[in-house]
């Protein structure tokens, strides 16, 4: 292993250096692909286009912006948009077009987190690129429909990467304990330790090389001094443990444990225990599990456990759906947990659930038959002559708009209460409400 207290960071040392070493991302590089022709300089005859790269970190943004500047011996230039201004970008510009005239050198400029550009920072790319004095290979990690402009996107590919599989990221491991780039083979990754840097990386692969590269300074730490054991240095799950500061979840994302613990988590939020809720959101997350999965259980709670006991419940869950969907990891945990707050101590109510399932069970077993006459369309030629809409009362014309008529088909009359809301909450307004109105439609 390279020694040396100025090394690269592992994941800087690994970075694939050429095509065939970039794990994943299998759709945007085959062969013939955009990008792929981008990286490899056979753009055609119009000249190489630029490209705005949308994934998760860790997914190969940087990397495989260094191979379209690489790959055709362009010259690299690279600026964060969290610290580059508008003279930056166009000092490189300028530079740019010099060493095109001068020595037929194009210039790629790999913009980091293009999405904390304001408009007329990103204004001042679109000469450059529409004129290709540069190739410009944007990185964000947010959906560029909402944070790159129009122009800026008319004018670029846009490249979509996803995260690595779990087999990709153990892979990336795999060949980093090996490679003598990184640890050339003086350490041996257990089993178990690598199932726990993949558990949490979640398909970032600088995370789980980082995560190793920690793990292996932890099991390093532990070697006796002037030990004669000159084999590789172990690294067990314990090391890995401890240079991530997580505690290996027991948590299988397909078996049962994935059934329980979710489980476990929808039941703490219908019984307000929101600590509870809080630790199995929380089980999930540092398993791995998919945000969107737990946003959507959110969602579904909101309605069948809370419901109209309070309406706000399910708008604060729909927007956190949305919002993990937009934002990803790790930020995603803060909006999840807000939900799950909410939920949880929310004033609790099922009959809304408990009504569907009523008209639902009666529908299947045949009941409700005909829609009353008055109730029926008569807007189309005929109706009045079937009688359709005879002495239907339009409720706008009466008293706090509430019209005395019946609504339900003959057989269900007097018979059915789906909806009996409960005292808690926003519904004991809606019980007093829809006792009063109850009275009014049917008379009793």
């Amino acid at each position: 292993m390279p020694s040396g207290a100025s090394l690269p960071p592992l994941a800087v040392r690994m970075r694939p250096r050429s095509l065939d070493e970039v794990r994943g991302q299998g759709d945007v590089l085959r062969p013939g692909s955009p990008l792929r022709r981008l990286i490899e300089g056979s753009a055609g005859s119009a000249g190489p286009l630029s490209a705005i790269i949308w994934g998760p970190p860790g997914t190969g943004k940087t990397t495989l912006a260094h191979l379209v500047a690489t790959a055709a011996d362009r010259r690299f230039v690279e600026l964060s948009a969290v610290t580059a201004g508008v003279k930056d970008v166009r000092a490189v510009m300028d530079q740019a077009l010099r060493d095109r005239d001068m020595y037929d050198r194009q210039t790629v400029l790999f913009l980091d987190e293009i999405h904390r550009f304001t408009k007329a920072q990103q204004d001042a790319l679109l000469p450059g690129v529409e004129n290709r004095q540069i190739i410009l290979v944007a990185a964000t990690t947010e959906n560029p429909s909402f944070s790159v402009i129009a122009p800026l996107l008319s004018r670029s590919m846009l490249i979509t990467l996803g995260p690595l599989t779990d087999e990709e990221v153990a892979d990336v491991l795999d060949s980093a304990v090996t490679d003598p780039r990184g640890l050339d083979a003086a350490y041996a990754l257990s089993e178990e330790a690598k199932e726990h840097l993949v558990r949490i990386a979640g398909g970032d692969a600088r995370r789980a090389l980082t995560s190793l590269e920690a793990a292996a300074g932890v099991a390093q730490d532990e070697v006796a001094p002037g030990s004669s054991d000159e084999g590789p240095v172990a690294i067990t799950l314990a090391h890995a443990e401890q240079a991530v500061a997580h505690a290996a979840v027991r948590y299988d994302r397909t078996g049962d444990q994935h059934y329980d613990v979710a489980s476990a988590f929808i039941k703490s939020m219908r019984g307000s225990d929101v600590d509870a809720a809080l630790h199995y959101l929380a089980r999930q997350l540092e398993a791995g599990e998919d945000p969107r999965f737990i946003a959507r259980r959110i969602v579904i709670s909101a309605s069948e456990d809370v419901g109209m006991g309070d309406p706000t419940a399910l708008q604060t869950a729909v927007a956190a759906m949305h919002a993990v969907a937009q934002i990803g990891m790790p930020e995603a945990r803060i909006i999840l947990a807000q939900a799950v707050v909410h939920n949880a101590l929310a004033p609790k109510s099922n009959a809304a659930y408990v009504g569907i399932n009523e008209a639902i069970a009666d529908v299947r077993a045949g009941k409700g038959g005909l829609v009353p006459p008055h109730l029926r369309g008569s807007g189309y030629a005929g109706a009045t002559r079937l009688g359709h809409g005879k002495g239907y009362v339009y409720a706008h014309d009466e008293a706090d708009a509430v019209a005395r008529q019946d609504y339900l088909p003959e057989d269900l009359q007097g018979k059915t209460d789906y909806y009996r809301p409960t005292d808690r909450g926003f519904e004991a307004r809606l019980k007093e409400r829809w006792d009063w109105l109850r009275t009014r439609i049917r008379g009793t």
